[in-house]
């Protein structure tokens, strides 16, 4: 018999948590979390995200064993905002069981029926700058610390009960060495620089690059407002993220582009491979997954692209060729050996474009499922 309940105490959240740590025991491509961020995210007093969203987190029990999770996700300003009446679902994990699957997704479906939604989508986060999808290529290849590893049947479990693909996801890879002409963006950046009076920004020191950050986060609800059901950040979350995240990046890695006024219309973040490092800190910190994140942060040789934003009126003036020259010159100092790029949206054909000169292989896909809610 399958049990469902739902979790709101500290060491249940911890067992939420944990769940995956047992599910993937063994697996080579899973990248485990560091097991207090986690649970820091999922913190009412801690995660601006709960301003504007109401979360239920379920765990499914079967002969007193954990067997799967989930996390069912109303985010308001969708709701009440863009009149976007979808209920959200993140953190799922389930053992081979399609009823484990069912009645977790049966909880999901209850709260969305509570607050008169229409359809279901996930696996989704608080926003677009969470992780997403359910693997459908790339079982073997390693994951990365900004998406989830999922096992095949997954989507087995969703398609059989009646979900059906709404976005596809993909995921590349090329290497350093298929750089073979960086004189042609070279060339290229000079004369866009001239032609539209904009600057780069590189920075050695992550105190040098604060004081743009919010600027940059505003530029990314811009690039990013016509994406679909696109969730802008909040000011409490740009604090949020800029504390949690922006410290750890290597400044290294985060180029701008301004404008003839200072004003940034340009930006990419770029972050050191940590998939390895948390593979070995396993789920913690202390003594040694300190050691092994920071090893990876100064002398990792794989780079994961993040983001990248350019402002709408500068799209199509080939800015890009900047940041591609200064990412170069970091690369190559650097020995970077291999470029990840992070999940995409398959229709955003404008940002593969940036990419075709580069050779890159996919080697991952994912996706995100939806079904009418049951009334």
């Amino acid at each position: 018999m399958i049990t469902i309940k739902e979790i709101t105490s500290k060491s249940d959240l911890k067992k939420f948590v944990k769940f995956p740590f047992s599910l993937f025991k063994g697996n080579p491509y899973w990248i485990p979390p560091i097991i207090k961020e986690e649970l820091e995210g999922f913190d009412k007093d801690k995660n601006p995200a709960f301003d504007n969203a109401e979360v239920h987190f379920f765990l499914a029990y079967k002969n007193n064993k954990i067997v799967g999770r989930v996390a069912a996700i109303i985010n308001f300003i969708e709701i009440n905002k863009q009149g976007i009446k979808k209920m959200r679902f993140g953190w799922f994990d389930i053992i081979d069981d399609i009823e484990v699957t069912k009645a977790l997704l049966d909880k999901v479906n209850e709260i969305g029926k509570q607050h008169n939604l229409e359809y279901i989508e996930g696996p989704v986060g608080f926003s677009n700058l969470d992780k997403v999808g359910v693997l459908s290529e790339g079982f073997d290849q390693i994951g990365n610390m900004i998406t989830w590893y999922s096992h095949p049947y997954y989507i087995k479990h969703l398609e059989q009960l009646g979900y059906v693909k709404e976005k596809e996801f993909i995921e590349s890879i090329f290497s350093f060495n298929n750089v073979k002409n960086p004189d042609v963006f070279q060339k290229a950046q000079a004369l866009i620089k001239r032609r539209y009076n904009l600057k780069s920004l590189t920075f050695k020191k992550t105190k040098e690059l604060m004081p743009y950050v919010d600027e940059m986060f505003d530029l990314f609800n811009i690039t990013y407002e016509k994406l679909p059901t696109f969730v802008p950040i909040t000011e409490k979350q740009k604090a949020y993220f800029k504390k949690k995240y922006i410290s750890f990046i290597n400044p290294e890695y985060i180029k701008f582009v301004t404008d003839k006024d200072d004003k940034v219309i340009a930006f990419s973040i770029v972050m050191p491979s940590f998939a390895k490092a948390l593979q070995k800190a396993k789920g913690k910190l202390f003594p040694f997954g300190l050691f092994h994140l920071l090893n990876a942060r100064k002398n990792g040789k794989e780079v994961l692209f993040y983001l990248i934003g350019i402002r709408p009126d500068y799209q199509n003036k080939g800015v890009t060729a900047i940041i591609f020259d200064e990412y170069y010159k970091t690369f190559k100092e650097k020995g970077i050996e291999n470029c990840i790029r992070s999940s995409e949206l398959e229709e955003n054909h404008a940002i593969h474009q940036l990419w075709k000169n580069f050779d890159p292989i996919i080697h991952k896909k994912r996706r995100t499922y939806r079904k009418d809610i049951s009334y």
